[in-house]
């Protein structure tokens, strides 16, 4: 999958102090299980393998059939132009870390999948988290995938094409790919039933990280080299929150009320129409959110703001100049042009909003987890004290819509 237009293009590399790791995890090899990338600090190593941004082709094809284009036609496209971006982070580095870790339970967007925000997650580890970036088997990830038994046929055939994720070698992969709205389907019931189910999700990556911390002898189903028994004792588990991205961001309220062990949330860009109404006074812990200037609207922030509360401390800040996409790391990996055509970019550098976001998120996250950490230097942020932030919204909200 090679790249000819990369140039100065790439997901930036994190800057805090650690050096960040990264390596996949699946347990129970079923669609029930649980399946998610983590990263976290590590050792610095000199010829570190850096993954791919895009793990398989069958990711181009779920990517294609969310944008409803051909497949052939998009993946020639798509591996034009992402085919060779790296991950900034090494490939099942051995973990190091001075002091317990504490915990971000990550919650991709509708179409998105466990790779693509990891100028976000990458940031959070060098900064001294474990991030599990959770890829969704609701149906609203483009793509993503769990394992079944061969069958007699497949066993006795040795010459059959290999796949392009390894498992032992009695598994073969089913691929499960976005699935669209049907011709006069009501959007909320499945949009809320995926809700219910990414949240589960998000509490079973929450539940193998406890397991690996207490040094449960965990079986990863993928052939990582990432020794999981150094994890044991490793994490700060009275210190988790959960983060996401738009649906995603719908899904850390969803989890948030489900799961009291997530101190608090950070939702980027929320999509808040898949919540039931009843959820917004049941919340308890405190809420970041974090909107872009161009995808908001009244109704979507009307719902924010029934999380408003004077007890618990709830924020919003909107960042100048970026759109839905300022989020995931499309917005690194394509030139001017491409990215506004596609709405990839928003007006401002795109390195310029994620450092805006990761460093409100990370005062954010120090303040409501008891960190001890320098964090609190961004604290004016969470309040929208800098040029390119607004404190609250850009968008006027009629008292009519609240």
């Amino acid at each position: 999958m090679g790249n000819a237009c990369s140039n100065h293009l790439g997901v930036p590399p994190a800057k805090g102090p650690n050096a960040v790791g990264c390596t996949d995890f699946m347990t129970d090899h079923t669609a029930q299980g649980s399946f998610f990338r983590l990263y976290y600090p590590c050792q610095p190593t000199e010829k570190a393998e850096k993954p791919d941004w895009v793990p398989c082709v069958e990711y181009f094809n779920g990517l294609a059939d969310f944008m409803k284009i051909n497949r052939t036609l998009s993946e020639r496209i798509f591996s034009y132009l992402f085919g060779s971006f790296k991950i900034p982070a090494s490939v099942d580095a051995p973990f190091k870390s001075d002091e317990k870790c504490p915990v971000v339970i990550f919650s991709h967007g509708l179409g998105a999948f466990r790779t693509l925000y990891s100028a976000i997650c990458a940031e959070l580890a060098s900064r001294g988290f474990v991030v599990a970036s959770v890829e969704h088997r609701d149906e609203s990830a483009s793509a993503t995938y769990y394992f079944r038994e061969k069958t007699a046929s497949e066993k006795a055939n040795k010459s059959a094409p290999k796949a392009c994720v390894s498992a032992q070698d009695h598994l073969v992969p089913e691929w499960m790919y976005y699935r669209s709205l049907q011709r006069g389907e009501s959007e909320f019931p499945l949009r809320n039933k995926q809700l219910k189910q990414r949240a589960d999700e998000c509490i079973r990556a929450l539940e193998r990280l406890t397991e690996i911390n207490s040094g449960v002898l965990v079986q990863n189903v993928l052939q990582t080299q990432f020794d999981f028994s150094t994890l044991q004792n490793s994490m700060d588990l009275c210190r988790i929150a959960a983060v996401g991205h738009s649906f995603g961001g719908a899904t850390v309220i969803e989890a948030l009320c489900k799961e009291v062990r997530f101190k608090c949330g950070v939702a980027l860009d929320s999509w808040m129409f898949p919540l039931d109404e009843e959820i917004f006074p049941r919340v308890k812990q405190p809420i970041f959110f974090i909107n872009s200037e161009k995808f908001q609207w009244a109704g979507n922030i009307s719902r924010m703001k029934k999380l408003d509360s004077a007890a618990v401390q709830r924020k919003m800040i909107t960042i100048r100049g970026t759109v839905h996409q300022s989020f995931p790391d499309f917005t690194f990996l394509t030139g001017n042009w491409i990215g506004k055509l596609m709405k990839l970019k928003g007006e401002i550098d795109p390195e310029v909003a994620i450092d805006l976001c990761n460093n409100a998120t990370l005062a954010f996250l120090q303040r409501h987890l008891g960190l001890q950490k320098n964090f609190n230097q961004w604290d004016p942020l969470i309040d929208g004290q800098d040029d390119n932030l607004i404190q609250g919204t850009n968008i006027t909200v009629l008292q009519s819509s609240m």
